[in-house]
């Protein structure tokens, strides 16, 4: 997954006005970019794991965890990425971030018995 240079890998303050221009409601972006941040983490975590898996050996002995500095670089490198809460808003404050909201259902009137 390519992380966008321009993300700050720590905290930012952040204007709750600027989340209301995309839905006009600050509960329903908060709730897009929450579900973006989830996809986002998983997409990571798959990537570390299939990177990693390629060091996985069936013997753990303590001579081995200590050779293995590839892992650790690799494990090193996805720490200091910026975390995908700051990736998601990045996105959506940048309009990068697609969704839809479902159609309100028309409430049933339903027959007294």
């Amino acid at each position: 997954m390519k992380v966008p240079s321009n993300v700050p890998a720590s905290i930012v303050t952040r204007n709750l006005s600027d989340f209301v221009n995309e839905t006009g409601n600050v509960y329903e972006s908060i709730a897009i970019i929450s579900k973006r941040a989830n996809q986002i983490s998983v997409k990571l975590k798959e990537e570390l794991n299939s990177k990693l898996a390629e060091f996985a050996t069936t013997v753990d002995n303590l001579e081995e965890v200590f050779e293995n500095r590839e892992q650790i670089e690799i494990s090193k490198h996805y720490e200091r990425l910026p975390k995908p809460t700051n990736l998601a808003i990045e996105e959506f404050l940048e309009g990068k971030v697609t969704f839809r909201m479902p159609e309100p259902e028309e409430p049933t009137a339903e027959k007294a018995e």
